[in-house]
């Protein structure tokens, strides 16, 4: 349902507002998020796509969210800018094709 909106914000730099529900509650939570990538979680079971983000309103260490769409209530694009620099710090192997620059 959001998948064309992410791949144009991933492939503009553009960050999102997600609203998802929280595997670990239950609840509704609302982040402010980069848009990295769309498809499998490499080391996981279930290898169905999914949204993954950079969380820049996580609490913990490990900001990085991998969604099922199922989990995702809504996404709004927004007019901010985000800079793969702030987090991709690993050899990447996207899915989604862009122009990063060194972070492709």
């Amino acid at each position: 349902m959001y998948q064309s909106h992410f791949v144009d914000a991933i492939q503009n730099k553009k960050m999102v507002r997600l609203t998802f529900i929280s595997k670990e509650s239950g609840q509704k939570l609302t982040r402010t998020c980069a848009p990295m990538d769309f498809g499998p979680r490499r080391l996981a079971q279930n290898q169905s796509d999914r949204y993954h983000l950079w969380d820049y309103d996580s609490d913990h260490r490990h900001h990085i969210l991998s969604l099922l769409p199922e989990r995702i209530v809504d996404m709004e694009v927004l007019g901010d800018e985000f800079s793969p620099s702030e987090f991709v710090s690993w050899p990447t192997n996207w899915f989604v094709k862009r122009d990063w620059g060194k972070y492709s």
